[in-house]
């Protein structure tokens, strides 16, 4: 895959990560994204970021018209750069990092082989955002067990 970095990326201080989220996710609406997911990664201290969104699409064409409007509208309300693209071309997998929130873009048939929702599991909570408007969020309480001595 190859690697596209921006150079410039002014963010603005009044655009704040949910408003991110909010354009990101109604960017993947339409462009009739399926199964349209946010976790909340910050209650993890290994995470390379604090929020993923993760959908799904059934073409490679349409993982890059759902790419490009992301870039499109994030850059349009926000002013927003991405800070890095990667497999623009791929026919499996799109992700856009916007530092504090990273999208990933899935052809329908490879997204359970990734799975990345399992692999970060333990996100505090996960979002799910129906092509209606609505949103379904699911709060997950991490039990912590001490190690053994």
């Amino acid at each position: 895959m190859k690697t596209v970095k921006n150079i410039k990326n002014p963010r603005k201080a009044n655009t704040n990560t949910q408003q991110l989220l909010e354009i990101i996710a109604d960017s993947m609406l339409d462009k009739k994204a399926e199964d349209v997911v946010s976790l909340d990664l910050t209650n993890l201290h290994d995470a390379m970021a604090d929020y993923f969104v993760i959908c799904e699409a059934t073409s490679p064409p349409q993982m890059r018209a759902i790419a490009d409007n992301i870039v499109e509208k994030v850059k349009k309300l926000t002013g927003i750069f991405p800070n890095a693209q990667e497999g623009q071309n791929s026919t499996e997998w799109v992700l856009i990092d916007y530092l504090d929130i990273v999208v990933h873009i899935f052809h329908q048939s490879k997204r359970h082989v990734y799975q990345l929702e399992q692999l970060w599991g333990d996100a505090a909570i996960i979002t799910s955002y129906q092509p209606d408007g609505s949103r379904y969020v699911k709060h997950y309480h991490q039990t912590i067990i001490p190690k053994a001595e």
